[in-house]
C-alpha cells in the first residue's frame, strides 16, 4: 500500500523503514517537530521514581546535568520501545513497562506507597493524560516537569498535498492525538480536508482517532494494542 507517515522526523523515519521492509510504499512528511523545553528545571528531589511516557522526554533530558542522577532511580515507562530507549540513554531496567498509561498507573499503584517521596514525571507540554489526579486517589504524589513540546506545521507539505489531491495514498498512520489534530488542521489550511479524510486512517488508539472522527473521516482502523507493531500488523491484514 501507499502510506503516509506524519510522525516527527526521527520516529517517522524508523516507521517508514519498517513499512518499506513489509513491502509498502511510505511517504514521510512530519507535521510536527519536537523541541526540548528551554531551561528545564528539575529539582533535587528526593524522588521515589521517574515516569516517562515518550521517547521524546528521554531525548530532551539527554544533555541535562541531572540526567545521570535520574538514571539511577527506578523507572516507569509506557511501551517496550521507550524502555529500550531508556536503557540506551543510561537508565537501568525499567521497574515496570505499561502497555498504555492506564496500565502504567496500575503498576505504579502496586509499587508505590502513600508517604513515599513524589514520583517525577518527565512530560510534554501538552500531555494526553494527566497523572496526578489518578495517583492522588491512591495517596501518591507526582511532580510533572515539562521537558519538551511539539510544534505543529501550518500547512501540508507540497508533495503531500499533491499526493492527496491525486488520490495517490491508500492510508495514513496516526500515532498521537496531537499528530492527528495536526493532520486535520494542515489539511483544512491547505483546502484539502475532503481529500485528506478519504484514505484509510490507521490509529494507535481510539483516543488518537478522536480528531479524525470529529472531522468526518470514515475509514478509521484502530490497533488492537497501542503499540507500533500492532498498528503495522493491522495494515498488513488490510
Amino acid at each position: 500500500m501507499r502510506l503516509l507517515v506524519t510522525r516527527p522526523e526521527q520516529d517517522g523515519e524508523r516507521t517508514a523503514a519498517a513499512l518499506r521492509a513489509r513491502g509498502h510504499e511510505a511517504l514521510l512528511a512530519p507535521l510536527m517537530r519536537i523541541e526540548a523545553a528551554a531551561d528545564i528545571m528539575i529539582g533535587e528531589g528526593p524522588w521515589s521514581a521517574v515516569v516517562v511516557t515518550s521517547t521524546n522526554a528521554l531525548r530532551a533530558i539527554e544533555p541535562h546535568p541531572r540526567r545521570a542522577a535520574l538514571a539511577r532511580l527506578p523507572l516507569f515507562v509506557v511501551g517496550a520501545r521507550t524502555a529500550g530507549a531508556a536503557r540506551a540513554a543510561g537508565f537501568g531496567e525499567a521497574a515496570a513497562v505499561g502497555r498504555d498509561v492506564d496500565d502504567l498507573l496500575c503498576r505504579i499503584g502496586g509499587w508505590a506507597a502513600p508517604g513515599d517521596a513524589p514520583l517525577l514525571y518527565l512530560a510534554g507540554e501538552e500531555t494526553s493524560r494527566e497523572l496526578a489526579g489518578p495517583l492522588a486517589e491512591q495517596g501518591l504524589r507526582i511532580e510533572t516537569v515539562v521537558v519538551y513540546r511539539a510544534v505543529k506545521a501550518d500547512r501540508m507539505p507540497p508533495r503531500v498535498g499533491a499526493a492527496l489531491a491525486a488520490g495517490a495514498l491508500d492510508g495514513v498512520l496516526h500515532f498521537s492525538r496531537r499528530s492527528a489534530e495536526a493532520y486535520v488542521d494542515c489539511a483544512g489550511a491547505s483546502d484539502l480536508l475532503e481529500r485528506a479524510l478519504a484514505p484509510r486512517h490507521y490509529c494507535l488508539s481510539r483516543q488518537v482517532a478522536g480528531p479524525l472522527e470529529a472531522a468526518g473521516a470514515g475509514g478509521i482502523r484502530v490497533a488492537p494494542r497501542p503499540e507500533e507493531s500492532a498498528l503495522l500488523d493491522l495494515i498488513d491484514a488490510a
